[in-house]
């Protein structure tokens, strides 16, 4: 299993490990694993990468006590992104689709299925997480564990990259409301754990970069 204190760089030879572990490795399982990296491999990401993937799962693995299904988190973290083409809510709801679609040919049980389907939700909107999900809990908080890692500079400016078509100050105006919106929560992430670990840095580098939106905004 991915392990690592930092978000790691997301060598496919090494996922690939790590999916035929987590589905048994049959013949199905196999492809569905390559599909998912073909996808996380594809030329339009910039941030939704393979890094980006196994930053995820080794949120996951950080957080593993915290969750109640921990098979079903971590097919969740394979399947949150699939579906990439910058279009919020839709490419949730696309990637959920295709984990029920998949996961039934690589022998993962119906309930299960189910239950991954929902966590990719989600991910569309964390603030929707109801108290005591805990498998939700922990999926989302490994999602925006990258707020509070080193490189949160990077990550920004990828974020940017893969919304190149939107004019600087749409952007601006969007991604400060993004922000503001999770500045604005008691608790950023719901695990004991992952607020330890991510909460403080989190917050600090939210604050630096909504600071530097607002007065570039407000620069004549």
């Amino acid at each position: 299993m991915i392990d690592n204190s930092t978000a790691p760089a997301g060598d496919p030879v090494v996922l690939g490990r790590d999916w035929a572990v987590l589905t048994g490795g049959s013949p199905a399982s196999l492809a569905t694993g390559a599909e998912l990296i073909a996808r996380w491999s594809e030329p339009h990401r910039r941030y939704h990468t393979l890094d980006h993937l196994a930053a995820v799962l080794a949120g996951v693995a950080q957080l593993a006590a915290a969750a109640d299904d921990l098979p079903a988190v971590r097919l969740a973290a394979w399947f949150h992104d699939a579906v990439y083409d910058g279009r919020p809510g839709l490419d949730e709801e696309r990637s959920a689709q295709l984990a029920q679609s998949r996961l039934p040919r690589c022998g993962v049980p119906a309930a299960r299925v189910a239950e991954v389907a929902r966590l990719v939700r989600l991910t569309a909107a964390h603030d929707t997480l109801a108290a005591g999900d805990r498998d939700g809990a922990v999926l989302c908080d490994a999602d925006l564990a990258v707020l509070g890692l080193p490189g949160y500079d990077d990550y920004a400016g990828r974020i940017r990259q893969e919304y190149a078509h939107v004019p600087d100050e749409l952007f601006r105006a969007g991604r400060a409301e993004v922000l503001r919106r999770l500045l604005a929560v008691p608790r950023l992430y719901r695990t004991g754990r992952a607020r330890e670990l991510w909460e403080e840095r989190a917050r600090s580098n939210m604050t630096r970069e909504l600071a530097s939106l607002t007065s570039h905004r407000d620069t004549p």
